[in-house]
């Protein structure tokens, strides 16, 4: 080999080991930088900081807080279960009675002239996770003022769980100025809410809560679909969308993979004074026989209590028909012919009215917000027409 080609290897050796060679502590660092915390990039993915001093504590589940959702309160002796506790698996079945103690339509409204509010509380469950919906959806809480129609916080408890303990703790507001001001707060769709409290300042006021427009609930009973999921916020499940736009109280007897038209779900319901009754739970009938059997029977159960609640029957939302259709339609056209005129039917078409099929769900069936937006829009002039029949 000649010296020129000698002299040019040992030029590009030289200028190989002159290249900075990573450590073990750097190649740790650059590997820890793939899970590196968002929050830290970005703010906006970071929970609110507490920046009020001394929040005087007040129990939100009592007055001068209005606790909504919640229809047997007080025979369950406060604790947020959805449907009596005296109410057994064998009436309906494991599921209902374990998911009733999610607080799925629960809604605290108040109304103050703190300028801050802190939110205090401690789940069922903190650590609850479900793969393919939210933290703030499945345990975060939702909060809105002006008659629930302005959007101002959601908690998620991922980020504001305080270390080596059970309590969720966030701030929600800070006006900075005093004011009156009326507030909606939604509570989780699939956890329970063992306690919970609002820190206001030490001198802060309290008013009762504006009353509804609508003075008796709207009541939903059916499936996943009706508790929630898969909503990214508690706010945004078409139930609460819907009773939110008609300003109604709202009661969610939704029971994810649970809801099978028993007949002691039907007495629960007939049992209550509702403005309208909206029924979504063919998604759980275990098979389409198990649905022609309880369908209508379950409908005639409401009806006979109360000859002129309107009812609303929902179709189940995918792309083509199924049979499953007709027995709902089948329920509604009786009813007509009976000279029922307080009876509608919205079928599953109706339901995704505008809105492709690839865009409606998280994974072939639960609505994503989007899907939960237009399930509100479709059924939206329904239940204004069935509130005005009232």
């Amino acid at each position: 080999m000649d010296k020129n080609k000698l002299k040019a290897i040992a030029v590009v050796a030289a200028a190989l080991l002159a290249l900075p060679c990573a450590s073990a502590s750097e190649t740790a660092k650059n590997a820890a930088a793939k899970n590196v915390d968002i929050s830290k990039i970005d703010r906006n993915f970071a929970a609110a900081k507490i920046d009020v001093e001394k929040p005087v504590f007040k129990n939100a589940l009592e007055a001068p807080f209005v606790l909504e959702g919640f229809p047997w309160l007080a025979e369950n002796g406060g604790e947020l279960y959805r449907i009596p506790k005296t109410t057994t698996a064998k009436e309906t079945n494991g599921g209902v009675i374990h998911l009733a103690s999610n607080t799925a339509g629960g809604v605290v409204r108040f109304r103050t002239d703190s300028p801050f509010l802190v939110l205090r509380a401690r789940l069922t469950n903190p650590n609850f996770r479900v793969g393919h919906m939210p933290d703030t959806g499945a345990s975060g809480f939702d909060l809105f003022h002006n008659g629930a129609k302005v959007y101002l916080a959601t908690v998620n408890p991922a980020k504001t769980l305080k270390k080596n303990s059970d309590v969720i703790e966030a701030q929600l507001v800070n006006f900075k100025k005093s004011q009156m001001r009326d507030y909606t707060l939604y509570l989780p769709l699939y956890n329970g809410v063992k306690t919970l409290e609002i820190g206001v300042s030490a001198d802060a006021k309290f008013l009762p809560p504006p009353e509804h427009k609508v003075k008796k609930p709207v009541l939903f009973y059916g499936s996943s679909i009706t508790q929630g999921a898969c909503a990214s916020r508690p706010a945004n499940a078409y139930t609460a969308m819907l009773c939110r736009a008609v300003d109604a109280p709202m009661i969610n007897l939704g029971f994810s993979g649970s809801a099978r038209g028993e007949k002691k779900m039907a007495e629960l319901i007939a049992s209550l004074d509702l403005s309208v009754f909206v029924f979504d739970y063919d998604h759980n009938a275990p098979s389409l026989e198990h649905l022609q059997k309880t369908h209508e029977p379950f409908f005639k159960i409401i009806r006979k209590a109360h000859p002129d609640l309107p009812i609303i029957i929902l179709g189940k939302i995918i792309p083509a028909p199924h049979p499953r259709d007709n027995v709902l339609k089948t329920t509604y056209e009786n009813a007509v012919k009976a000279g029922d005129k307080k009876v509608w039917y919205i079928p599953s078409k109706e339901l995704m009215k505008g809105l492709d099929f690839a865009y409606f769900t998280v994974d072939n069936c639960h609505p994503t917000d989007l899907g939960f937006y237009f399930m509100f829009k479709n059924t939206l002039p329904v239940l204004k027409e069935a509130l005005k029949s009232k």
